[in-house]
C-alpha cells in the first residue's frame, strides 16, 4: 500500500493512494469510498488504510459531505454510517482516526501544539464558503495555538479547467484570488485549487504545505472524478486521507 505524508504534521497520518486494497473494476483497488462500491470491500479497504496507521478501523470516523463550511468538533465517535453533514472534523479525543475521502477536491490535515487534529474535505466551492477557516477557528477553540497543516494529492491547476462562472464567484469574494486562474481557451481558465486553499491558511496564520501529486494526471496512484468526467465513465472510487489522535 502507498501512501503521501507530510514532514510539517508529526502525528500518524496518510494522505493514501489508490493503490492495495481489494475492489475492482473502476474502484480499483483501494476505493474508499461508499457510493456505489460493494461495501464488503470498501470496509477491507478502510480497515487496510487504519492497519497501516495501527487504528482499529472501529476508530475510523468519516462525515457525509456536502462540500459546506460545517465542522464537527467530536465529542464522542459514532458508528459507521452515521457521521454528520459536514467537511470537516477536528478533536482532542485520544484514540480516534479522522478520515477524509476525495476524488480531487483538496485534502487537508491539521495538528495543533495541544495535540488536537483535524481533517477537511476542501473542494473549491468548501475552500469558498470558509471551511478552512472553520476548521482553524474550530482547532483554536479547542486550545491550539500553533497549528500545522498539509495539503494532500487533489487537481492541480494544469488539469483544472473550470468556467468564467466559478472565476467570478471566487473573485467576488476577493478580487487578490486573481492569481490563482490563468487564461484558457475563451471563457475558461486553469484554477490552481491547491494555491487557493494554501492562500486562505495563510489568512489565519498558517502556512500549508502543498504536496505535489496530481489527482487528475496520475492515473496509476489516484481516482480522479475530472478524469472520469472527460472520459464520460460510469463511475470513479476515492481515496482517503486519515490523521491520528
Amino acid at each position: 500500500m502507498t501512501e503521501r505524508v507530510s514532514a510539517r504534521l508529526p502525528a500518524r497520518h496518510g494522505f493514501f493512494t489508490r493503490r492495495g486494497g481489494v475492489s475492482s473494476g473502476y474502484y480499483a483497488s483501494l476505493n474508499c469510498g461508499f457510493s456505489s462500491d460493494d461495501p464488503l470491500c470498501v470496509r477491507e479497504n478502510r480497515a487496510r488504510a487504519c492497519g497501516v496507521l495501527g487504528m482499529a478501523p472501529a476508530s475510523l470516523l468519516g462525515l457525509k459531505q456536502v462540500h459546506s463550511n460545517k465542522v464537527i468538533t467530536v465529542t464522542s465517535p459514532w458508528a459507521e454510517g452515521e457521521g454528520f453533514a459536514a467537511d470537516a472534523l477536528v478533536t482532542r479525543l485520544p484514540g480516534l482516526a479522522l478520515g477524509i475521502i476525495t476524488a480531487d477536491c483538496a485534502p487537508v490535515l491539521f495538528l495543533g501544539d495541544n495535540g488536537a487534529v483535524g481533517a477537511a474535505h476542501a473542494g473549491w466551492r468548501g475552500a469558498l464558503a470558509g471551511v478552512l477557516e472553520q476548521t482553524v477557528q474550530a482547532l483554536r477553540q479547542l486550545g491550539a495555538v500553533e497549528i500545522k497543516a498539509a495539503i494532500g494529492p487533489c487537481i492541480h491547476q494544469a488539469s483544472y479547467e473550470v468556467g468564467i462562472d466559478l472565476r467570478d464567484e471566487v473573485l467576488a469574494e476577493t478580487p487578490a484570488s486573481a492569481g490563482f486562474f490563468a487564461a484558457g481557451r475563451p471563457g475558461h481558465f486553469w484554477f490552481d485549487l491547491p494555491g487557493y486553499c494554501a492562500s486562505r491558511l495563510l489568512r489565519t496564520g498558517i502556512d500549508a504545505e502543498i504536496l505535489p501529486h496530481d489527482t487528475c494526471s496520475d492515473e496509476v496512484n489516484f481516482f480522479s472524478y475530472r478524469r472520469k468526467t472527460l472520459r464520460q465513465e460510469p463511475a470513479t472510487g476515492h481515496q482517503i486521507a486519515i490523521i491520528c489522535s
